[in-house]
């Protein structure tokens, strides 16, 4: 009888705590997922309204970015500087539209981001606008000491890169 007691309370003393840990993380994680929610608006208003430093204040100061063209950046500086040379020329007169976000966290203090964009307005070399067409992309998030949650990795992706092509469903 004494043994089952004494069972009883080491099986409360762990497993109590680490309960109270998981239902702490889940907390945050609705919170967290507004706040991550809200930074990726916030990309998409930058990006529609021309805005490259709104686009991308929220990346690292090491974050990375590759666009749908293979371009890669790297460093915050960077990326703001590759976005503002798209802006001003192939995605000048360009909008997005959000269409799905999915957010995984992987550890309470990252997550994955795939959030599927339509992109209309871009034009070609020759000034053409082009069709508008789905992109796929992967951003990863860390959270800061400070709370707030910074881009550190963004690579774009075509849904349907060939032509006659359709997306899946």
């Amino acid at each position: 009888m004494r043994r089952i007691s004494l069972l009883s309370i080491l099986a409360a003393l762990l497993v109590g705590p680490l309960m109270a840990i998981s239902i702490a993380q889940n907390i945050g994680a609705s919170d967290d997922e507004e706040a991550i929610k809200n930074l990726m608006a916030e990309m998409t208003n930058g990006f529609n309204n021309h805005d490259a430093k709104a686009a991308t204040r929220m990346y690292a100061p090491d974050g990375a970015f590759v666009s749908v063209r293979g371009e890669a950046a790297n460093g915050a500086t960077d990326v703001e500087a590759k976005l503002a040379a798209i802006l001003a020329t192939r995605a000048r007169n360009a909008s997005l539209k959000t269409l799905k976000m999915k957010i995984r966290f992987v550890r309470p203090d990252v997550a994955l981001v795939h959030v599927t964009n339509e992109l209309g307005g871009l034009v070609n070399a020759n000034g053409q606008t082009l069709p508008a067409h789905q992109e796929l992309s992967l951003r990863v998030l860390s959270k800061e000491s400070d709370g707030a949650w910074r881009l550190i990795a963004f690579q774009n992706t075509l849904v349907a890169p060939f032509d006659g092509s359709t997306p899946p469903k």
